[in-house]
């Protein structure tokens, strides 16, 4: 996610991981920040048809990232878009 673009409280909120352990993470495994920064999150609450539905549709992943997580009896997907050019 941070190679994305994704910043590390951003990353915290979404994985519930501190954002000290992202940044030492990075560090630690020396990854390079992003040249670019401008990324658009999109999250949804889903049902598990929907879900699947999503998925059946290849255009909805090319030149995303996406994280799936559960949520109770729905699903929290959130996607963004990849950086163009990088």
């Amino acid at each position: 996610m941070y190679v994305e673009g994704v910043s590390y409280r951003e990353i915290e909120r979404l994985l519930g991981v501190s954002h000290v352990s992202v940044m030492n993470w990075v560090k630690k495994y020396g990854v390079k920040a992003p040249r670019q920064t401008d990324y658009h999150p999109t999250y949804k609450i889903l049902n598990q048809k929907e879900l699947a539905e999503f998925f059946q549709d290849p255009q909805q992943l090319k030149g995303a990232g996406l994280v799936v997580t559960e949520l109770g009896d729905k699903y929290m997907m959130i996607r963004w878009e990849r950086f163009k050019g990088v």
